[in-house]
């Protein structure tokens, strides 16, 4: 590509229009986590935890450490699948973990499976 007349309909930086052209970038989400929230007001705490995509923790005074935990689960897309022998109880204990993009293979379909 050398010369070219190019119509963009939306706002977007030179970084963006390059790697659209060049398509060798993958952008992933991500999560912001604020730590250490028992050492600001709770004007500030509100603010943060009210933008996009934010969670608000304090690993010392243990808060919300469960709220992290389950939204880095739900952003990542992430399922437990408990496996079980034929005639045997399932085994709760180790669960094999997947993303919500793999899928189940033909043989896993035909199995009495337990998503969580």
């Amino acid at each position: 590509l050398h010369n070219a007349e190019i119509l963009i309909r939306q706002d977007i930086s030179t970084d963006e229009l390059i790697d659209v052209i060049q398509g060798n970038r993958k952008y992933v989400k991500c999560l912001y986590v604020y730590n250490k929230i028992d050492m600001v007001t709770i004007e500030e705490i509100d603010a943060l935890a009210r933008e996009p995509r934010s969670v608000v923790i304090s690993v010392k005074n243990q808060l919300h450490l469960d709220f992290l935990k389950q939204t880095l689960w739900d952003s990542m897309g992430l399922v437990r699948v408990f496996t079980k022998r034929k005639g045997a109880p399932p085994d709760l204990d180790d669960p094999v973990v997947l993303s919500e993009q793999r899928k189940f293979s033909s043989n896993t379909r035909s199995s009495s499976i337990t998503v969580d």
